[in-house]
């Protein structure tokens, strides 16, 4: 996986080759993933996949990663790339995915580390993931499209705007990762738990804590939604992915996109559910958007933070009249 790890500026990068009930103690502490010898998961089993047609590619030299790519009879523009969150999965953006896909192209990949994607053996960054992005596009003989997703995923579309301006029309985030000032002592402490993240068992806690803030404890869906994220877990849990969760989630506590947002041209708009108040992420929206220079923020009232997954009509509708007007 020597190649997978490398982060490769775009003009070197070569073509890719085509290839229930969630209790309050976390129900997954003693699990400790697919049985040793078993290999991958390559698809969903456990919990609910996608209906649509399910393809590999091969990224970064010898990455494997799981995408769909829904195509429209008749296109009335760019595709549009959807970015999925951390430790999610394509199908996060199922509903997503049937309100955006009439007259136009919809393509939604499980980034590397993700979801049925492979999980290579070495260190997570930012930077290796919109590598895996570039190179997707690159197999799909994709030069231009527009960019969508939400937090990990809304924080890679604004850093592959400012990377590769000329190749991103248009941009949507919601509530993205980064809109905050680096916190130097939340990566201080991850840095002296980092001997602890190869421990797998570790993982269970803090994403159970972290999924308290996903949804608005009024929203209906809640309980199903977070049994199913957790089957998902139990299906691909392993010390890659952990190692995966943790990487990304340091660096992207550390990391900030106001100095960069400035610089992002691309019209943009910005979603935010109201509930949403972790990290500061209600402030930092307001920040992000009267940094960026050509941006609309809209506001979800009694929404949190997966809002592709509490109100994925409203959230389609707001994405497709921005890309269409």
């Amino acid at each position: 996986m020597a190649r997978a790890r490398r982060q490769r500026h775009a003009h070197e990068r070569a073509p890719a080759r085509y290839s229930p009930v969630v209790p309050n103690v976390p129900p997954a502490f003693a699990v400790q993933g697919t049985a040793p010898g078993a290999g991958p998961r390559l698809r969903p089993l456990r919990v609910r996949a996608t209906k649509y047609e399910q393809r590999d590619a091969t990224v970064l030299g010898d990455v494997r990663l799981r995408y769909i790519d829904v195509r429209p009879d008749a296109e009335r523009g760019p595709p549009v790339v959807l970015l999925h969150g951390i430790a999610s999965r394509l199908e996060e953006y199922e509903q997503l995915v049937d309100g955006l896909r009439a007259g136009r192209r919809v393509i939604v990949m499980d980034l590397p580390g993700n979801g049925y994607s492979d999980k290579p053996d070495g260190p997570y960054t930012l930077a290796l993931l919109e590598d895996a992005t570039l190179d997707l596009l690159d197999h799909l003989a994709v030069t231009r499209a527009d960019l969508a997703g939400g937090s990990l995923g809304g924080n890679l579309v604004l850093r592959l705007g400012h990377r590769v301006p000329g190749r991103f029309r248009r941009l949507v985030a919601w509530s993205p990762a980064g809109a905050w000032r680096p916190m130097r002592v939340l990566g201080a402490l991850g840095h002296l738990l980092a001997p602890l993240h190869a421990t797998p068992g570790l993982f269970w806690p803090v994403v159970w804590v972290q999924s308290r803030y996903w949804y608005h404890p009024a929203w209906s869906g809640r309980r199903s939604a977070l049994a199913e994220a957790f089957e998902h877990y139990r299906e691909i849990h392993g010390p890659p992915f952990v190692r995966m969760y943790f990487d990304l989630a340091r660096e992207q506590v550390t990391t900030s996109l106001f100095p960069i947002a400035p610089a992002i041209a691309q019209p943009t708009l910005l979603l935010w559910g109201d509930a949403d108040h972790a990290l500061g992420m209600g402030d930092g929206m307001k920040r992000l958007a009267a940094l960026l220079p050509d941006a609309r923020l809209r506001v979800v009232p009694g929404a949190r933070h997966s809002l592709a997954i509490e109100v994925p009509e409203q959230l389609a509708r707001e994405v497709d009249a921005f890309l269409s007007s």
